[in-house]
């Protein structure tokens, strides 16, 4: 099963929900927003959706919004956005934070379920869903890509690029890589907050 990412081939999203093959796979929405507060935005950077926005722009976000490969949510000063992904993945961003949706490939019986997120600033906490505990999850930082096997991580990045990572349940399931071009001056930080309690919508 091909890979879809941000590199200048065309991308291509994958979920397979036994329906024929879309003829742009990056028109196959692969979560949708459940919780918004402040200012969030959406940009379809892959846009060839058919929205009442310019393709390429970024418009204010409202639970229900479907998202796509290839899009970056941001969040402004009082933003927060909860995001369900289609193999159960849900993700919650706090103010300030952006993320790009690089990679998500997803059928429910697969044997190559993959995804990556690109998280470049912000505080993300989330609860792993299917394609971490069956196929590859990947979340790149700006110092460190985790390999994340069931977990439900909190994850700190400052402007100056320190990043926190903090394991809130199964612990020792979660498994750092270490990215070539990382900052060797700044590596990841782990720790294990057992007092966190996130609240993330599951299965809105």
């Amino acid at each position: 099963m091909a890979l879809a990412s941000l590199a200048p081939a065309p991308a291509q999203a994958q979920v397979d929900s036994g329906q024929p093959a879309a003829q742009d796979a990056s028109s196959t929405p692969i979560g949708k927003v459940v919780a918004v507060a402040g200012s969030v935005t959406i940009e379809h950077v892959n846009a060839v959706v058919v929205q009442a926005n310019v393709s390429g722009q970024a418009s204010e976000t409202k639970v229900g919004d479907l998202v796509y490969l290839g899009d970056v949510v941001q969040t402004g000063a009082d933003g927060r956005v909860g995001i369900n992904f289609a193999d159960g993945t849900s993700f919650n961003l706090s103010r300030n934070a952006r993320m790009a949706l690089t990679e998500y490939v997803y059928a429910p019986h697969g044997k190559s379920n993959s995804s990556l997120l690109t998280l470049t600033k912000g505080t993300f906490t989330f609860v792993a869903g299917n394609i971490a505990k069956t196929g590859d999850m990947k979340i790149d930082t700006p110092v460190a890509t985790m390999g994340i096997r069931g977990t439900t991580p909190h994850v700190e990045i400052s402007d100056d690029g320190t990043v926190k990572f903090a394991t809130l349940i199964e612990e020792g399931k979660a498994r750092i890589v270490k990215k070539l071009k990382a900052p060797a001056t700044q590596p990841a930080e782990q720790k294990v907050d057992r007092t966190f309690n996130p609240r993330i919508c599951r299965g809105c």
